[in-house]
């Protein structure tokens, strides 16, 4: 009986005792790299990472895309790297052993469950394989827009604001800062989300809050809408407003502060002025400088 025809029982049997008594360990797949998020039109590429145990000799490398086999490596074929036709799946380039593969720019069909088998040669043909997620990310065409804000607030105020994202896939995910810090839970109303007719949405997050102090400590209002898609898109919006000053504040601030010295001192000297107490010491001097001047031009 040939090693090929042998008993499963047998084979596993065969390979239990090699490696109690030798140490020797059997395929292991160390590592599957599957970009979780790729944007449209861009080309994605894929790795699988393993080693052999030290009676194992390498069959096959193969790759699928959502169960359905798209390219696979063969060492000892005739023709060792072979595609298969899947809509949205088109393998551009690989590498000699079938491990790394890039794949041509993404459409939205490309995006699914990729996995990678790999085999080992007889007599026990061991295989280890794993799976990863990929999503097509449709990128706005631009950065999210605000909308109903005005150009001056007052304390008391209600400040009612949208922030609009571009067209996109998956939705855009919104969030609102206020002074460049996040904006409370109870300012903002629930997001809504809106789909098309090309599979693309957009979302809408509105901002609802009263003006205090606070919010004009630092300066001029600043409302930011920050959108974000994962980890491949970024893009903010920044409005800054200005704080309507209260009736009577610039007349009460220059009473509070009133006149330097300086100026009063210039107001007493003033044509039509009557001295006061306060200017006697500077009368004085003046007396005593004339007199002085007056003796030495006697003498």
């Amino acid at each position: 009986m040939t090693a090929a025809h042998a008993h499963p029982c047998l084979l596993l049997c065969v390979a239990m005792l090699l490696t109690r008594e030798y140490g020797v360990t059997s395929l292991e797949l160390l590592e599957l790299r599957v970009p979780a998020h790729v944007a449209l039109g861009t080309r994605a590429a894929l790795s699988c990472r393993w080693a052999l145990g030290p009676a194992d000799v390498l069959y096959s490398v193969k790759w699928y895309k959502d169960g359905k086999e798209f390219f696979r490596h063969v060492p000892r074929d005739h023709e060792p790297r072979r595609k298969f036709p899947l809509p949205g799946v088109d393998v551009e380039k690989s590498s000699p052993n079938g491990a790394n593969v890039t794949l041509y720019p993404a459409v939205l069909e490309t995006g699914g469950r990729y996995r990678c088998e790999v085999s080992g040669e007889r007599p026990l043909f061991p295989t280890v394989s794993d799976h990863g997620d990929m999503v097509i990310v449709a990128l706005p065409d631009h950065g999210p827009t605000i909308t109903g804000s005005r150009l001056r607030y007052q304390i008391g105020d209600r400040v009612q604001v949208n922030c609009t994202s571009g067209r996109s896939r998956p939705a855009t995910r919104l969030a609102w800062y206020i002074n460049g810090e996040p904006a409370p839970a109870v300012a903002l109303l629930p997001p809504t989300h809106e789909k098309h007719e090309d599979g693309l949405e957009t979302t809408s997050l509105a901002l609802d809050f009263k003006v205090k102090p606070k919010h004009f400590r630092k300066g001029d209002l600043k409302l930011k809408c920050l959108a974000t898609i994962a980890t491949v898109y970024w893009r903010s919006n920044e409005e800054s407003v200005q704080g309507e000053r209260l009736k009577g504040y610039s007349r009460s601030r220059e009473l509070t502060e009133g006149g330097s010295r300086a100026d009063r001192v210039q107001a007493a000297g003033k044509p039509g002025s009557a001295p006061s107490l306060a200017d006697a010491p500077y009368l004085l001097l003046l007396c005593v400088m004339i007199h002085i001047s007056q003796n030495k031009f006697h003498s």
